[in-house]
């Protein structure tokens, strides 16, 4: 059996219309996926997060990671985070990641959720810090997860499950007219890892 069957080789456009969304599928075998998760679990750095919401400070049970090749500075929900230095897996993830999308990036936010209870609202990533309309390239490890689009005008929906290995690449104009989410689940109790590979305006490291 073909280790990497479950791989789509022409991943067609998930938007039907503003904004580019491809499912690429899982990129590697199972043991190789399992072996990144578990690595990933114990070698980064994770913090819980932190948000501004309507001026109160919110400490999230979601833990969180910023890595990149510079200390390059990141703010989302009125909070401002430095980056680490990539790490050897961090840097073999971003290498595959590249290969598969056809894009570059120079950086890594990741998330750790530790069961379904923990999510993501509705959200779009157009933080100035960001490159307009730059790619990202989401790779999932761990606990399958449920992951939604929503248009800004329209309210029209699409949906997925991410499996363990596998990757989403969201391009274009997807931020400016789609928002997205990882709605709570009670179905799920075991931990998630997601790696959002971005790429953050060259001038904003210290």
């Amino acid at each position: 059996m073909d280790l990497f069957s479950q791989k789509i080789e022409y991943p067609e456009n998930m938007l039907p219309m503003e904004g580019t969304a491809k499912y690429y599928g899982i990129l590697m075998p199972l043991d190789f996926a399992d072996n990144y998760f578990n690595r990933l679990l114990k070698g980064i750095e994770w913090k819980n997060d932190e948000a501004v919401v309507y001026g109160k400070r919110i400490i999230t049970k979601r833990k969180v990671a910023w890595y990149a090749g510079q200390p390059f500075e990141y703010t989302y929900s009125r909070t401002t985070k430095r980056a680490q230095f990539w790490t050897d897996e961090l840097l073999q993830l971003k290498s595959l990641v590249e290969k598969e999308a056809g894009e570059s990036f120079n950086s890594c936010l990741l998330n750790l959720y530790h069961t379904g209870s923990e999510a993501m609202a509705w959200h779009s990533d157009g933080e100035k810090d960001l490159v307009k309309n730059g790619a990202i390239g989401s790779l999932s490890f761990g606990a399958e997860r449920k992951f939604s689009f929503r248009h800004k005008k329209t309210n029209e929906k699409v949906s997925l499950v991410l499996e363990h290995g596998s990757l989403l690449v969201m391009s274009g104009a997807t931020q400016t007219f789609w928002q997205h989410c990882l709605p709570p689940t009670k179905k799920v109790s075991e931990p998630r890892i997601n790696l959002t590979f971005r790429s953050i305006t060259q001038g904003n490291g210290s």
